[in-house]
C-alpha cells in the first residue's frame, strides 16, 4: 500500500468511528454507556477468550508469561469496571445552586489509542472501556507485535457489541502490521490521544497538535531501610520483580539498601529466589548488545533469561530473578536504568539519607515522575521522599507492580498508564483513569454578588508590611 492509500485508510476509518460516536452520543443515556463498557469489559474476561488473549499475546510478541497476562487481564479490568461502575458521564453530572454552576457531562469525540507490546490485551481493553463508558469512539494504534492480540480482542468485543446492538464502528484499529506513517495520520486527525510505549511515541503524540494524554518511562527504584520488615519486603519485591516477567513499567529496578541490614536483606533475597550477582559484568556483558536491550533477555522466564546470559548453573536451582550488585548511575551505567527483565540492580547506601540521595539520582537518570517505594515502619519517611524526589506516586510497603497501577488495598485507580507529571514530560500526574475520557459544558447562571472589599484581601498583608 503506497504512502496515500495508507492515509486515505485511516481517514476512513477515523470518519467511520466519528459518525458512530456521534449517534452513540445524540442518541445515549448513561445505560448505552455502561453496557457497553460492560461489552469490553466481559469480551476480555470471559475466561476462554482471556486465556486465548494470554496465549497469543506470549506466542506473537514473545514478552511475559501466560499465566500472569491471565491474571492481568482479569484483575485489570475487574478493577477498572469497580471504578467506574457509579461514575456519571452522561447528562447533568454536577449541579450546584451555591455557584450557580450545572455541569453536563460530553464526550471527548474519537480516542487515539497507541498501544504497546508489553500488554496487547490489557491496555487496549483499559482505554476501550473508559472511552465507551464516557460516550466516546476509539481507534487503536497497536504495536506491529500486538496486532494479532488486538485483532483478537476486538473480535470479541463487535461479537459482545452485536448481543446489544451496538455498533461495531465504535472500536476500530488500524489494519496491518502498523506503520508510523498511519499512526502518525491517526495522531493528527483524532480529537483525543492516548499513548502508553515507547518515549518516541509519546513525543509525536506530544507535537502532532492533537490533545494528548501520554506517559513516562519507568524505572522504580525501591528503598530498603533499617526498620522494614525485610522478610515481607523480599517476598513483595519478589512477587512484582517476576510478574509478567517485569514486562509493567512499574516493575521495580533497583533497591537500595540501607548498610545496616543489607546482608541480612540479601539473604532474606535468596530465600525468595533472588540470587545475588557481586559481578555486573556477567550481567551487563550480554544483557546489552551493541547498546539495545538483548532480545533473548528481556521479559523472558528466569530459565530462559538465565541461560541467555551464561548463567546456568552459576545460580541456585529455582532462582526466579537477578540481584545485581552496582554502584554507578547514568548513561554509562545500564544497570541504573530500565531493564525490562528479571534483573534487579542492587545498590548498597550508608544510611536513610544516603538511600534518599542515591534513589533521587536513579529518578534524575532515568524514570523521573513515574514511582518510587519504600519499605519501613518510619512513618514519617514517605514524607521526606514525596518532598525530595521528582515522582508522582510514593509506594509504601507494597508489591510495586501490583500497587502502582491500581489495587484492591490502596486507593489508586486501576490503570495500565502512568502519567508522570512535568518531571516525566507528561500534562498529567494521576493513573490515567474514566475522568480523563470527559470534558463538560459549564451552565452559567447569575447568583448574588460576592465581591469582596479591598481590606478585606489586604488588611493582614498591611498589617505586616504596610501600604
Amino acid at each position: 500500500m503506497n504512502s496515500v492509500d495508507a492515509i486515505a485508510e485511516v481517514e476512513a476509518i477515523v470518519a467511520r468511528a466519528r459518525a458512530a460516536q456521534h449517534r452513540f452520543e445524540q442518541g445515549g443515556s448513561q445505560e448505552a454507556y455502561d453496557r457497553a463498557a460492560q461489552a469490553a469489559g466481559w469480551a476480555i474476561m470471559e475466561p476462554a477468550r482471556n486465556r486465548h488473549l494470554a496465549e497469543l499475546a506470549v506466542e506473537t510478541t514473545g514478552l511475559g508469561n501466560v499465566a500472569d497476562k491471565i491474571t492481568k487481564n482479569h484483575r485489570k479490568t475487574l478493577g477498572l469496571m469497580r471504578d467506574i461502575q457509579q461514575a456519571r458521564t452522561f447528562g447533568v453530572i454536577r449541579d450546584d445552586p451555591a455557584t450557580g454552576i450545572t455541569e453536563v457531562a460530553r464526550a471527548m469525540g474519537v480516542i487515539g489509542a497507541v498501544v504497546p507490546s508489553t500488554n496487547p490485551g490489557a491496555t487496549p481493553a483499559n482505554n476501550i472501556i473508559n472511552a465507551l463508558k464516557c460516550g466516546n469512539a476509539i481507534v487503536l494504534s497497536p504495536s506491529p507485535k500486538g496486532v494479532p492480540t488486538c485483532e483478537a480482542l476486538l473480535g470479541y468485543i463487535h461479537a459482545e457489541f452485536d448481543k446489544l446492538g451496538v455498533d461495531r464502528d465504535l472500536v476500530q484499529m488500524i489494519p496491518g502490521r502498523g506503520s508510523k506513517e498511519k499512526t502518525q495520520r491517526l495522531l493528527e486527525i483524532a480529537d483525543l490521544l492516548v499513548v502508553t510505549g515507547s518515549q518516541n511515541n509519546v513525543k509525536r503524540a506530544y507535537t502532532s497538535g492533537t490533545p494528548a494524554l501520554a506517559v513516562g518511562a519507568g524505572n522504580v527504584a525501591v528503598i530498603v531501610d533499617e526498620t522494614a520488615d525485610l522478610a515481607a519486603a523480599a517476598k513483595k519485591i519478589e512477587a512484582s520483580k517476576t510478574f509478567d516477567n517485569a514486562t509493567s513499567c512499574s516493575s521495580e529496578n533497583a533497591v537500595v539498601v540501607v548498610d545496616a541490614v543489607y546482608d541480612a536483606f540479601v539473604a532474606e533475597m535468596s530465600r525468595t529466589g533472588g540470587a545475588l550477582i557481586t559481578d555486573e559484568r556477567l550481567v551487563t556483558a550480554k544483557h546489552w548488545v551493541k547498546g539495545h536491550l538483548n532480545p533473548q533477555v528481556i521479559a523472558q522466564d528466569a530459565p530462559e533469561m538465565i541461560a541467555a546470559l551464561g548463567l546456568t548453573g552459576a545460580v541456585p536451582e529455582g532462582t526466579s530473578y537477578l540481584a545485581v550488585e552496582t554502584r554507578g548511575i547514568g548513561p554509562e551505567h545500564p544497570l541504573s536504568g530500565e531493564k525490562l527483565s528479571r534483573v534487579l540492580a542492587l545498590y548498597r547506601a550508608r544510611d536513610f539519607d544516603d538511600a534518599l540521595r542515591i534513589t533521587q539520582h536513579i529518578q534524575l537518570h532515568q524514570g523521573a515522575g513515574h514511582s518510587v517505594g519504600l519499605h519501613t515502619q518510619t512513618q514519617d519517611r514517605a514524607l521526606m521522599l514525596a518532598k525530595a524526589i521528582p515522582t508522582s506516586r510514593v509506594i509504601v510497603n507494597q508489591a510495586h507492580t501490583f500497587a502502582t497501577g491500581g489495587s484492591f488495598t490502596n486507593g489508586m485507580p486501576f490503570s495500565l498508564s502512568m502519567g508522570c507529571g512535568s518531571w516525566g514530560g507528561n500534562s498529567i500526574d494521576t493513573n490515567l483513569h474514566w475522568r480523563h475520557f470527559m470534558q463538560t459544558t459549564k451552565i452559567v447562571r447569575e447568583i448574588p454578588a460576592n465581591e469582596p472589599s479591598v481590606e478585606d484581601i489586604f488588611a493582614d498583608y498591611w498589617d505586616e508590611a504596610g501600604k
